[in-house]
């Protein structure tokens, strides 16, 4: 990463989806009342929306009171990390071709169990970071503006 000036570097909303779509595990945050949630989901992306696959239990019933969410996915290795965050609300899919379509995704459950379920979040803004990592500049003396 020595070609990288900036270690924090602002991603492009084409390249957060491009790495959202290199991935299939992130995290949604829910929000009810005073209670906030993080829950990891495996998910796959669609166009500029991601659908997940969940059972019934508490994620299902939050996304159900509260639809405004958060979706996060991040990565990293010896020399960079990233980050994309995806403010969202999430609709639980109804129709029998909602669901159709979203059955020809490659969403398979990670944990051999029944998910029924199918949640669409649809994307109001995306935003994402990457990040040169390194040792610590000195602490003392002038620093860069």
């Amino acid at each position: 990463m020595d070609d990288i000036k900036d270690p924090v570097i602002v991603l492009e909303a084409a390249e957060c989806w491009q790495r959202l779509g290199s991935r299939t595990v992130g995290r949604i945050v829910t929000r009810v009342g005073d209670v906030v949630d993080i829950f990891p989901v495996n998910y796959a992306v669609d166009g500029e929306s991601l659908v997940l696959r969940t059972a019934e239990g508490n994620k299902l019933a939050e996304l159900m009171v509260s639809n405004q969410v958060l979706f996060e996915v991040d990565d990293h290795d010896d020399a960079i990390a990233w980050s994309v965050v995806v403010r969202g609300t999430a609709r639980r899919l109804e129709t029998e071709a909602e669901i159709a379509a979203a059955d020809a995704l490659p969403l398979k459950p990670m944990v051999p169990t029944v998910k029924r379920n199918y949640v669409r979040i649809t994307s109001e803004s995306i935003s994402g970071r990457l990040f040169a990592l390194g040792e610590e500049p000195p602490r003392d003396g002038v620093q860069a503006y």
